[in-house]
């Protein structure tokens, strides 16, 4: 039977004591993978609660975190829960407004950042923030007394007693960032993240032999508990990408048998696997179609509760000759992903799926902590976000434009927020009397008790001959295209949906050279407007008519943090779009020509 945690210093404690000399956390210095292992983390954790302890951080108190994953962040994070503390993420990307409302709104007492650019920034603000006593940087040289190296020398000498907080105790906040307005910080107790690690280990089997690479951001609930706390407590170990840019290298150096990602990541394997078999071309490119034909056969033949016969021993040889040298490019090990984060296309979810990398999807919110439902070995159906993890309960409420049944999903459980840091109005609105909280997402449960996403409620609009649409789905369907590096759908109260399509310059380019189209006629040449009207109905053939957009815009600036138009966990601020590009969309309905700029 799975060991049940009652909160995230047990954790710590049992994987320390069990799995002491193994690897824990990878970092990539000098060139290759330096291993630590869990008893070196213990050891590193234990000095640095000294020194907070020394700083005068005790039970209650909050600690804040500007940094990108590394071992430092888990260290600082381990360190305030085993003091009874409070521990609050933020992204390096994040504004310096962001950071001050941040560590304003949460308290900090104690600051720890990433580098000396950030340190600069941030260390002024003991000045202007009535909480605020300390900054310490994790780069920072052993002279200088803000130093992590040299708070570790201190906390050495200077030992602190282990808290051992009640499950019911806030062991942290996680803001999120939201489309509008100022972030929330949600609270969440040692037994809302105990429910999430407790209801994996029932769920999954995961152990000391396995290995992820950890590119999701350890500031957002997903990469936070469901791989750094769930992983720790299962004696796996984790090796830490670079970034974004080397997760292809880095999973050929880490050879991790797991990945933790979300739709995104996904889309670009399924994009890339496809445009290096096209590259081939032969016999490569015709025993990967034949493959891949032969994989969805059979698992047609397992869901149907057959054995497969031929088609599974067609199955090990296209395997060894085909998928094994495609599974090489991410290591060669990897036997499960898992997504999150948004929804995933079943057609990719079967691709990967037929490459004999088992995908499981699941669903939730930071609010829920955030795993609602999970896919498992046991009980899984590509296209559903699975069915609820042990001890949650999922209802539907009636949404105006959807039939009974569909509506918006509403989580009961001891997975759900203790609510939003001071912010009593707000969390009224979204939690309920006997403690269930609307998501504020649209979905459905079937007949076997899977849920199937739909959508955000409040995304939704009604075009003119009132169907609803919610325009989520839609722009993950259209991503599936390799020209397409983000879109925006959009259509309310008009006769359609247009799309604003943010090109992919590195695939267009290299098409455009192949074809005869000057680089600076990308957005305009006919020959592109004529290539992205094939990919738009090539990928939305499964959408139903009137999901489809009529006409599109190509433009060449990404969203991202930095312009406003994305949130520092990549979601779409539409109406920061609709301003920037509210006239050109506009006139996709006044032009019969395609708009680009």
């Amino acid at each position: 039977m799975a060991k049940e945690f009652k909160n995230l210093v047990e954790i710590l404690e049992h994987s320390v004591a069990t799995y002491k000399s193994s690897p824990l956390f990878g970092t990539k210095t000098g060139g290759s993978y330096k291993w630590t292992s869990y008893g070196e983390f213990g050891v590193q954790v234990e000095q640095f609660r000294g020194a907070l302890a020394d700083m005068g951080v005790q039970k209650g108190d909050t600690v804040a975190v500007i940094a990108n994953n590394r071992v430092e962040w888990a260290v600082g994070a381990y360190a305030t829960y085993s003091l009874g503390a409070r521990y609050c993420p933020m992204y390096e990307a994040q504004l310096v407004k962001d950071w001050t409302y941040i560590l304003r709104d949460s308290g900090a007492k104690v600051a720890l950042v990433a580098n000396q650019v950030i340190y600069d920034q941030v260390k002024p603000l003991i000045d202007e923030l009535d909480s605020l006593e300390r900054v310490i940087y994790f780069d920072g040289p052993r002279d200088s007394e803000d130093s992590y190296q040299t708070l570790l020398d201190h906390g050495a000498k200077t030992p602190a007693a282990v808290v051992h907080p009640d499950e019911d105790d806030v062991c942290g906040f996680i803001y999120t960032s939201g489309t509008t307005g100022d972030p929330k910080g949600v609270l969440l107790s040692h037994k809302n993240i105990m429910s999430n690690v407790n209801g994996v280990h029932q769920l999954l089997e995961i152990g000391p032999d396995d290995v992820s690479l950890s590119f999701l951001p350890w500031a957002h609930s997903f990469g936070q508990v469901v791989e750094l706390h769930c992983l720790l407590s299962m004696g796996a170990a984790l090796g830490i990408a670079e970034n974004v840019n080397t997760i292809i290298e880095n999973l050929s150096e880490v050879r991790p048998t797991l990945l933790f990602a979300v739709p995104r990541i996904f889309n670009r394997i399924y994009n890339g696997v496809q445009q290096k078999m096209e590259a081939e071309g032969g016999i490569k490119q015709m025993l990967f179609t034949q493959g891949m034909a032969n994989s969805e056969a059979l698992r047609g033949m397992r869901e149907r509760g057959e054995s497969g016969g031929l088609t599974a021993m067609m199955n090990k040889f296209y395997d060894k000759l085909v998928f094994s040298k495609v599974r090489a490019r991410f290591g060669g090990r990897l036997k499960y992903a898992f997504s999150g984060g948004a929804a995933l296309s079943p057609e990719v979810a079967r691709f990967i799926d037929n490459l004999n990398i088992t995908v499981y999807e699941g669903y939730g919110l930071t609010e829920t902590s955030p795993i609602a439902t999970c896919n498992s070995p046991a009980n899984r159906k590509i296209g559903s976000v699975g069915r609820p993890i042990p001890g949650v309960a999922i209802t539907i409420a009636d949404v105006e434009g959807y039939p009974s049944g569909t509506g918006e999903i509403c989580v009961k459980g001891p997975n759900v927020m203790q609510g939003y840091h001071n912010l009593p109005e707000q969390t009224a609105k979204v939690l309920d009397e006997d403690g269930t909280f609307h998501t504020g997402d649209l979905g459905r449960v079937d007949e076997d008790g899977f849920v199937w996403i739909l959508g955000r409620v409040k995304e939704q609009y009604k075009l003119e001959n009132g169907k609803y649409v919610v325009p989520g789905p839609i722009e993950e369907q259209l991503k599936l295209s390799p020209y397409v590096n983000q879109v925006m759908v959009e259509g309310t109260n008009k006769a359609y949906n247009v799309a604003l399509i943010v090109v992919d310059l590195e695939n267009l380019g290299s098409w455009a050279d192949k074809n005869g189209v000057p680089r600076d006629e990308l957005l305009t040449h006919p020959k592109v407007k004529e290539l992205y009207q094939k990919e738009i109905d090539r990928v939305s053939a499964s959408l139903k008519g009137y999901e489809r957009p009529k006409r599109f815009a190509l433009i060449e600036e990404e969203f991202s943090a930095d312009n406003d138009m994305l949130t520092p966990k990549l979601s779409v601020k539409r109406r920061v779009v609709m301003a920037r590009y509210g006239d050109m969309i506009n006139n996709l309905y006044n032009d019969d020509k395609t708009a680009a700029a």
